[in-house]
């Protein structure tokens, strides 16, 4: 092995010591099983044979896919296990991997934590298992983000295209119009708060979930990955076009300092104070339940383009099933995730409220046509379906995505506490990040 890669390796054991990151560690290097091939008549047998599953997810939807796939199968067994949710999961798997024990079959990861664990070949290839033919039954954004060349790591659970939800009694009641354009975002945000001092267009205390996906719909590309090969530039041509816009809605205190899923964010959006989020598909459910008091006062708008008449996505959000590579009864794992995934279990899911990563549930007219008494009435998910086709699929994470992001707050988060300007902020952000890279034993350029 070599020296840069054993110093990879013990700096990403070093991560998950710390809990801050969500690689594998435990995993083959020479790919363990992923370099053997499964054919259908192997997976049948398996099934037919049985043996128990474990699948550690937080997604409640898969409580009744487990169900109905045991009905379907009932030589098998599926243990469903709440682990916690993403990175208190993440911290758990690593433990059972480090411990070579108490490794489940299948776990739910986030696409931007995928690459840690496919890094180190901590997961299992599902290229072999046949899942390379599924490649056109998943929209751009989530299949780009569970492959790696050829490898496999993942098959799509969900996705997030994004939307302006947006509170249209307030837009009426203020007589400002709905935004197109990031331009005429920041002008809407001005109007709003000029009319009402309590009315801010949305609330931001900083994320790096929401800045990168504002990043990728500016055309911004900040990673570049290739193994272990890593640049990281956070003040591109796209990068600039966002900062330079959003730097204005700093400047003129137009964002409602309130953090996300708190009970002061929920009141914000039912009393009309917090009055759009530009965010994935996958809210409105959460508005439905968080937000009762609003019900038809909000709407869904495409999301606002940095150039007027594009009509260009990103994805916020969303997560896969995938084999850790420690896990066992592979052949019934992989079978349990295609049918969640890409089988029976994802109408299911989607009853449950799931948002599709699959095109064609994306495109039927079920799906569309599919009114939402919340908005009134609106058939939303045409928005979202062609939001969904509008993601650039050529988007990637640091392999070490869940360090980078815990040290957002630190470094680009300072702009939305001080006079630091977003643009630097964003500067420290891509500094710390590389700097951590370098210290793991990954080739890093800026």
């Amino acid at each position: 092995m070599p020296m840069n890669t054993r110093r990879l390796l013990r700096g990403i054991g070093i991560v998950c010591a710390l809990g801050l990151g969500a690689t594998a560690c435990g995993g083959s290097a020479d790919g363990g099983s992923n370099s053997k091939r499964v054919s259908a008549q192997d997976i049948r047998a398996a099934l037919k044979k049985g043996g128990t599953i474990t699948v550690w997810a937080w997604e409640p939807t898969l409580k009744q896919v487990a169900a109905d796939f045991q009905k379907e199968h009932p030589a098998v067994k599926v243990e469903l296990v709440n682990a916690g949710t993403n990175k208190d999961q993440y911290t758990a798997l690593q433990n059972a991997i480090a411990a070579k024990k108490g490794v489940p079959d299948v776990a739910q990861i986030e696409y931007y934590a995928l690459g840690q664990y496919a890094l180190t070949k901590g997961l299992t290839n599902l290229a072999p298992y046949g899942a390379g033919k599924l490649a056109t039954a998943y929209s751009p954004g989530p299949w780009n983000a569970v492959k790696t060349g050829e490898e496999i790591y993942g098959l799509p659970m969900d996705s997030g295209p994004m939307a302006l939800f947006y509170n249209k009694k307030v837009f009426d009641k203020h007589k400002v119009k709905v935004p197109a354009t990031w331009d005429e975002y920041v002008e809407a945000a001005r109007d709003l708060h000029k009319a009402d001092p309590e009315v801010y267009i949305t609330s931001d205390t900083g994320d790096a979930g929401a800045t990168t996906s504002l990043l990728w719909q500016a055309g911004s590309r900040p990673y570049e990955v290739d193994g272990t090969k890593v640049r990281i530039n956070l003040a591109d041509e796209g990068a600039t076009t966002y900062t330079d816009t959003w730097q204005q809605l700093l400047d003129e205190k137009l964002l409602a300092p309130v953090n996300p899923w708190t009970d002061e964010w929920y009141k914000g959006m039912g009393d009309g104070t917090i009055a759009t989020l530009a965010v994935g598909a996958w809210m409105p459910a959460n508005l439905a339940s968080g937000v009762k008091s609003a019900a038809g006062d909000w709407r869904v708008a495409p999301l606002p383009q940095w150039t007027a008449g594009d009509k260009a996505s990103a994805e916020n959000g969303g997560s896969s099933l995938a084999l850790p590579e420690l896990g066992e009864n592979e052949e019934l794992a992989y079978a349990f995730t295609e049918y969640a995934n890409a089988g029976k279990g994802v109408q299911t899911r989607l009853k449950g409220g799931a948002f599709p990563a699959t095109t064609a549930d994306l495109q039927s007219d079920a799906f569309q046509n599919t009114a939402f008494p919340y908005f009134g009435g609106q058939k939303a998910n045409k928005i979202f379906a062609e939001s969904a086709a509008n993601v650039a699929d050529d988007w990637s994470y640091l392999p070490y995505q869940v360090y980078a992001n815990s040290v957002f707050n630190d470094t680009a988060g300072k702009a939305y506490v001080s006079d630091t300007p977003l643009s630097e902020g964003l500067k420290a952000w891509q500094d710390a990040s590389a700097k951590y890279g370098t210290e793991q034993g990954f080739t890093v350029e800026k």
